[in-house]
């Protein structure tokens, strides 16, 4: 049985560098890179959360286009990342989506460059994903994170990411990447 892995790239509520609440923009590059990671993951959808509808357009021209446009046909590998892709108001839209494909509300579990008192490590969560009692909704936050109330929220945040240095920004692109080999890909270090 795979995984019940879903993720969403939210864009509000967001802190900006100044850490004031913002929405950030779509970024063609998340919606292409992060759908091809995802699909290569075994992900089942892939939310783009936004609820403003000039975004909301925009994210869906694109996808449309590489779906069932000029770029389906050109790119048949793009059309089928793109096909878990789909476009969600909120982030309790796409839990509630979630449920609905799978019966059973998701743990909702997040990302972040702090540690939380429900901060879970990446062998545990891989388990939790393993064991499939409930559906996992993975959450990824653009900008400089979610805002710290709707975070507290969450089942699991997983530790953060860190590299050798003390420098510790990825691009969510990378995250997501990362992330998801973390707890989807092969476990190299049993072979």
């Amino acid at each position: 049985m795979s995984a019940r892995l879903y993720i969403g790239l939210v864009h509000y509520p967001i802190y900006n560098k100044r850490e004031e609440i913002v929405t950030t923009a779509i970024t063609n590059f998340d919606i292409h890179d992060i759908a091809r990671t995802a699909r290569t993951y075994d992900v089942k959808k892939y939310f783009v959360i936004h609820h403003i509808e000039s975004q909301v357009s925009l994210a869906q021209e694109i996808i449309d286009h590489w779906r069932k446009g000029y770029g389906s046909q050109y790119n048949p590998d793009r059309r089928e990342a793109f096909s878990i892709l789909e476009t969600c108001p909120s982030i309790a839209q796409a839990a509630a989506e979630v449920e609905r494909l799978e019966g059973a509300a998701p743990f909702i579990v997040t990302t972040d460059a702090r540690k939380y008192a429900n901060t879970i490590s990446y062998p545990a969560m891989r388990q939790v994903i393993q064991q499939g009692e409930r559906p996992v909704l993975l959450l990824f936050g653009t900008g400089w994170g979610i805002e710290q109330s709707v975070m507290e929220q969450f089942d699991y945040i997983l530790e953060p990411i860190y590299g050798p240095g003390d420098y510790n920004h990825l691009p969510v692109r990378s995250a997501v990447a990362i992330i998801l080999d973390r707890l989807q890909g092969e476990a190299w270090w049993q072979n």
